[in-house]
């Protein structure tokens, strides 16, 4: 259980905060040297067509914002967003007589979005599965076994969703740590909404200084802007940036124990293979996408499939599963677990598939189609090319961390590897890293935090984590400051 001090004036009004942002971008989308830039055939940038779009994306997010008082699924507004952002580009480009290179964007981005889908849809469904073999009931027993406090959960779950990230990616790290959260938690939204934030933060900081952890950290290794051992030079602001707010926040947290276990949890038939299969799945989608150049989707869809061939054989097994446990128990007189094979369930692949957020899924199909549409148009060239030629790369790469924090982190990465700044060493994992934690400023600035929002429905949303915005922009501002403390050579180092 939480304290009961109230939060601060600041948290509390902080929901305000990112009009500061929206500003921000309003401004630089409509600036006058919307005629600088152009990412289609056609500069939609300074016409009517363009304003609306934007207009639209703002609204949508405006209404995602208002979720909680709204009772509206996030999806919904961001899904008619992107379908008249792409309805009017192709109406554009039609008249025009140029209907192909929208088809072709259009394509191009949805094969993104599909390949996120279905990354997504396997690890949701991977993590439904060991929760039905009661994986995080297990463990969640064992931290309650040893004693551990709130606040030391909060510590454990935090640094092993920063340290896990660097593998694995910040998504699928997160849903993980969310999940024993909730097991752990015993119902308690504040302490569920101060870990979700925690695992947020930790997850993108921790995967900010890793070729693996991120997928805008893998694009600019791949563009051989940034060695793979350079990139280590970030481990100390990342940590900087995860330690400053879950400091705070843990001084929010009442160091008591949650209530001791009344049951013994048993593991169902195959939970550690699942979990076996899903580390192999994990391994295997980084290894397509470092080893084969190929996306990491092709090794979780991979994963998927040993995990029906695997469900098939629990099915199959089950029968002579069951006789085998009944004769044991009979004769060690266990009544209790004998009576427990009655509620034995087949174990189905496709109902776990079934329980996903859609919700979710379907929100970031809103997203990157919108962002790839204002993408389209020409806005995220403006964006950079407005950044880049009129200020200091520093504050171009600090801006665009906080811009990331409401566009997607991978067409803003996208947008500046393409433009192609000259730009020192120290400037290029200054952008690495305030893409990567800039994320962590809103709840919906990263694949991890909308992801949570879906897994802890109702708890922690993008209100609950706007009361603590102040408090993770002081960990951003800090990790900046490290950054450009600990790694001040360099930035006189050009390639």
């Amino acid at each position: 259980m939480l304290t009961n001090h109230r939060s601060p004036h600041w948290l509390r009004h902080s929901a305000r905060w990112p009009g500061f942002l929206v500003l921000a971008l309003s401004i630089l989308l409509f600036s006058p040297l919307a005629q600088a830039a152009s990412a289609g055939e056609l500069d939609l940038t300074s016409t009517l067509p363009g304003f609306i779009a934007v207009t639209l994306f703002l609204v949508a997010y405006a209404l995602v914002m208002a979720e909680e008082q709204l009772h509206m699924r996030k999806s919904k507004p961001v899904l008619v967003a992107a379908g008249l952002i792409w309805a009017m580009i192709g109406w554009v480009y039609v008249h025009s007589g140029l209907p192909d290179p929208a088809e072709e964007a259009f394509s191009e981005t949805l094969l993104e979005y599909s390949e996120l889908l279905l990354f997504l849809l396997v690890a949701m469904t991977y993590i439904n599965a060991m929760e039905e073999r009661r994986v995080f009931d297990k463990l969640r027993a064992w931290l309650v076994e040893k004693g551990f406090s709130y606040r030391a959960l909060f510590w454990i779950t935090g640094i092993l969703a920063f340290w896990i990230s660097t593998i694995a990616n910040n998504l699928t790290t997160a849903m993980l740590m969310c999940a024993v959260v909730l097991k752990v938690a015993e119902g308690d939204k504040r302490f569920i909404n101060l870990c979700c934030i925690n695992v947020v933060i930790a997850s993108n900081a921790g995967g900010a200084f890793s070729p693996f952890g991120d997928i805008t950290t893998l694009m600019v290794w791949q563009a051989k802007l940034v060695e793979f051992q350079e990139f280590f030079k970030l481990l100390g602001p990342s940590l900087v940036n995860y330690l400053v707010p879950a400091i705070v926040m843990s001084l929010f947290i009442k160091n008591r124990k949650p209530a001791a276990l009344e049951e013994h949890i048993w593991l169902k038939r195959g939970a550690r293979r699942i979990v076996l299969l899903f580390l192999v799945t994990i391994v295997i989608s980084v290894l397509c996408h470092t080893m084969l150049n190929l996306p990491p989707a092709l090794g979780m869809m991979t994963g998927l499939g040993f995990l029906q061939f695997f469900g098939y054989y629990l099915r199959q097994s089950l029968p002579r599963s069951l006789e085998r446990k009944r004769t044991r128990y009979s004769q060690r007189g266990d009544w209790r677990k004998l009576e427990s094979l009655g509620s034995v369930v087949p174990f189905d692949v496709f109902t776990r598939i079934a329980r996903s957020e859609w919700d979710t899924l379907l929100f970031f199909y809103g997203v990157v189609m919108s962002v790839g549409g204002l993408g389209f148009m020409g806005y995220l060239a403006l964006l950079s090319e407005t950044l880049y030629t009129g200020w200091d790369p520093v504050w171009a790469n600090i801006v665009l961390g906080l811009v990331s924090s409401v566009v997607d982190n991978i067409p803003v990465m996208f947008a500046v590897i393409s433009m192609e700044p000259d730009m020192s060493m120290g400037n290029w994992l200054l952008i690495t890293l305030t893409a990567g934690v800039g994320g962590s400023l809103l709840s919906v600035g990263s694949a991890a935090g909308v992801a949570l929002m879906g897994q802890a429905r109702g708890i922690y949303t993008f209100a609950s984590h706007m009361r603590w915005a102040p408090v993770i922009a002081l960990g951003y501002v800090a990790s900046v400051i490290a950054h450009l403390m600990i790694n001040a050579d360099s930035f006189a180092i050009f390639h």
